[in-house]
């Protein structure tokens, strides 16, 4: 699967309405309960940036990246503002945001993720795509250096350590990330409505599986 390694600006996401989507298969039995089963581990997430009203550079600029992207072959990064950071929305990315593992001693490679809690229920989504000079790690506590003890792969989420942490270690991360997605239509529809704006009702992108 081809992605590109660009993100959809982000002036232009702003704005979108969009979230996660679970696919769940429910069978009512013939005394009324019901059995509920998921083929889906992970959530997807959908989003539209069709706005009213861009000005036309902001349409050109639409056009073009969908052009580039050659409609739905090739994926991308998308800023979900709703939801683009390890914390809650009005704080700061600190290294103690997320434990991503426990340290075995050995293990040296732990992939990036964040937790979603309510009540004694909690999910886990992988993040595969976090945002570049964003990612910071400790150790039980202790903020490590980005390049000296450890170092992060932007294109798949994967934290790499100099040395295994030890065993029974928490090992923690904040960060800021981006959402790998599609194009989920074949055709960007524009009308102009003046000389110097433009209307774009829909258009679509739905989260890859990467």
């Amino acid at each position: 699967m081809s992605f590109h390694e660009v993100r959809f600006p982000a002036n232009l996401s702003f704005g979108s309405t969009g979230g996660p989507e679970r696919r769940t298969e429910v069978v009512t039995l013939a005394n009324g309960f019901e059995e509920r089963n998921t083929p889906w581990e992970h959530s997807r997430r959908r989003f539209d940036a069709g706005v009213s009203m861009r000005s036309l550079d902001d349409v050109e600029t639409l056009i073009a990246f969908f052009e580039a992207r050659q409609g739905q072959l090739h994926g991308f990064r998308w800023k979900d503002w709703s939801d683009y950071k390890s914390c809650l929305p009005s704080l700061e990315v600190d290294y103690r945001d997320q434990v991503i593992a426990i340290g075995d001693g050995e293990t040296l490679s732990f992939p990036l993720i964040k937790t979603y809690a309510s009540g004694a229920q909690s999910y886990a989504r992988p993040i595969t795509k976090p945002v570049l000079g964003t990612v910071r790690v400790g150790v039980e506590d202790d903020e490590l250096q980005d390049g000296l003890h450890y170092s992060v792969d932007v294109t798949t989420g994967v934290v790499t350590f100099a040395t295994a942490p030890n065993t029974g270690m928490e090992i923690t991360a904040g960060f800021e990330f981006d959402v790998p997605v599609r194009f989920d239509t074949e055709r960007i529809q524009t009308s102009v409505a003046s000389f110097r704006a433009g209307d774009v009702p829909s258009v679509p992108v739905v989260e890859l599986r990467v």
